[in-house]
């Protein structure tokens, strides 16, 4: 089993920059495709940007393109996610998540909560 802890949210400016972390325990962090995923009031929950877990491949939505950037400590067993240039359209919950299969995420952390004010 798989164990997911967010941190790093909270409450910025337009144009601020955050950074947050993912904690994993349970199973090996190089052997877990990684994601970032939010939902903000009243959408859906919309993926961010992922990294698989061989090489290390990125994806990132047309919506954080150029502003947030995924990567992970795997001696850490830590994923983050560094959000640049923040507008107040990114408030929402962020969550992480991890799965086996590429595409897949079988485990989600509990969200972090991230406002940013106009």
């Amino acid at each position: 089993q798989v164990q997911l802890v967010e941190s790093g949210g909270g409450l910025v400016q337009a144009g601020d920059s955050l950074r947050l972390s993912c904690k994993a325990s349970g199973r090996t962090l190089s052997t877990l495709h990684m994601g970032w995923f939010r939902q903000g009031p009243g959408k859906e929950r919309e993926l961010l940007a992922r990294t698989s877990r061989n090489f290390g491949a990125t994806y990132y939505a047309d919506s954080v393109k150029g502003r947030f950037t995924i990567s992970r400590d795997n001696a850490k067993t830590t994923l983050y996610l560094q959000m640049n240039s923040l507008k107040s359209e990114d408030t929402a919950i962020y969550y992480c998540a991890a799965g086996v299969l590429a595409g897949q995420y079988n485990y989600w952390g509990q969200g972090t909560q991230v406002t940013v004010s106009s």
